[in-house]
Formats: C-alpha cells, structure tokens, sequence
C-alpha cells in the first residue's frame, strides 16, 4: 500500500464515545481539575464500575474499599485513573476478530502498557503517558485485521520471535502496527508526543528525530511478546536502544516484572 491514507480509505474507523474523546482532550490540559474527570467519567455508569472494580483489586493494596470515584482518584491517583478510563474505552471500541485471540491480544496489550510504566519510571519520564501510550501499540493489528483478514493470519502465525511481528506487517502492509495506530491516535487527536512515540516505535534509532518515548515502547513491546518474561529476555532486547536510553542491563534483570502482575482490564 503507498500510503497510510490509502490503507485508512480501506478499514471502517473504531468508534470512541463521547466520554472516551472527553477524557482524551484532559491528556493535553494539566491544568484539568480532579472535579473534571471525575464528572466525564461519571457520565458512564460501566465505565464508573470497571474503575471501582479495578482499584478495589489486589494490584493496588489499598489499605480500604474504594466506594466512589472520589474514592479512587483520590487513592489511586487522577492520572491512573484517567489513563485507565481511557484504556478502558479503548478494549470496548474494538470489535473481537476471527483469527485473533481476543484474551491474548489484550493481556499482551496490557504487558506493554506495564512494561511501558516500568521502564518509564527508571528513566523519571511520564508513566501514565508511557503505560496509555504501549497499551495502544497493538490497536493498529486490529486495523489490519479489518482490511485484510488473510494477512493477519500470517502474521500471527506461529512461531515468531520478540518483534517478529512488526517485521510481518512490515512486508505484508508496508506499515508496522505502531505506524498505524499513530495515525488512529492522530486522528483521535490524542497527544503529539504520543502519536510520534508510536510511530517511532518499530525502529525509534532510525527514525530522522528520535522519540525517547518510542524507544521505550520498542523495548515494552518486544519484552510483551515474551511469554512469563524472565531477566534473560533482558538479554534479547535492542543494545542500542538500551544503549540510547541509558538503562542498565544489570539493574533491569534485578527489577523486571512479571507481566502477570500488571492490571487486568477485563
């Protein structure tokens, strides 16, 4: 395909709802009230369940029950919150695929969106911003699940090694899934510095201005299509990537965690 417009021209676009493109517009606004996002999400009842849920499970170890989403921005923190929300409207935009293990798909989503956060942390960038911004790095398979059925079938066919599969939609579309869902994420106006991340994240060295961002999600990436990643997959990651970053490898393998451990958003 010559172009990623022509490549939309051929897939129907996932729809948001309004609570999901409220909730987007607070990524760009710091100066967003908690009082704001609390009122957006409140104007979706399952949307105000799935929170509760969520900061009432294990992952979070609060020390009492979460009642109200005053409740859980004030003990869960506004920025998970909101991220989680979006996230959240992100799983029910996307109708399941034949061919493509809807379960898989996102736990796998969710490995690097915790990978992301992980990451994000020891180099004291934006997690929240990481975690939402690997969570949607897949979305673009979904994408060409629509358009073309039989080449999704390829590409998740098995095996394939870390990152075998962006070298998949490479040749079969001509686009890795982060380029595509940076073009979603563009025309769901979500944060520039979010769309350049996923464009980038295939191959963030080569790329002519290099995102910080999407070298992590590079890294979160490759570590999610690890199955019970273990300290050797540490071992398997870009060099240079790490290298760019400025991570140490020792200190990684000490402080990786289980994907397991990252949050369910079923």
């Amino acid at each position: 395909m010559s172009s990623l417009d022509s490549f939309f021209a051929t897939v129907k676009l996932p729809t948001m709802s309004e609570v999901a493109h409220e909730l987007i517009k607070t990524l760009n606004d710091e100066e967003v009230s908690i009082k704001e996002v609390r009122d957006i999400i409140a104007k979706d009842p399952a949307l105000t369940a799935k929170l509760l849920r969520l900061a009432n499970s294990a992952q979070f170890g609060l020390p009492r029950g979460v009642n109200s989403l005053d409740d859980a921005i004030h003990m869960v923190g506004m920025a998970k919150v909101r991220t989680l929300s979006v996230g959240a409207c992100m799983n029910d935009s996307f109708p399941a695929l034949p061919g493509l293990n809807q379960h898989e798909f996102w736990k796998t989503s969710m490995a690097c969106a915790g990978y992301s956060q992980w990451l994000a942390s020891a180099l004291s960038m934006d997690t929240q911003q990481a975690w939402l911004t690997g969570m949607m790095l897949r979305l673009g398979e979904l994408l060409i699940g629509q358009a073309d059925p039989k080449a999704l079938a390829e590409i998740e066919a098995l095996p394939h090694s870390p990152g075998g599969r962006w070298e998949r939609e490479k040749r079969l579309i001509g686009f890795s899934e982060g380029q595509i869902t940076a073009e979603l994420a563009r025309r769901w106006n979500f944060p520039v510095q979010m769309v350049q991340a996923l464009e980038r994240s295939y191959d963030p060295l080569v790329e002519q201005a290099y995102s910080r961002l999407g070298a992590v999600i590079n890294l979160a990436g490759t570590l999610a299509d690890v199955p019970n990643a273990t300290a050797d997959a540490i071992d398997n990651l870009p060099l240079d990537v790490i290298s760019r970053l400025e991570l140490d490898g020792s200190r990684l393998k000490a402080t990786l965690p289980a994907a397991d451990s990252f949050v369910s958003m079923a």
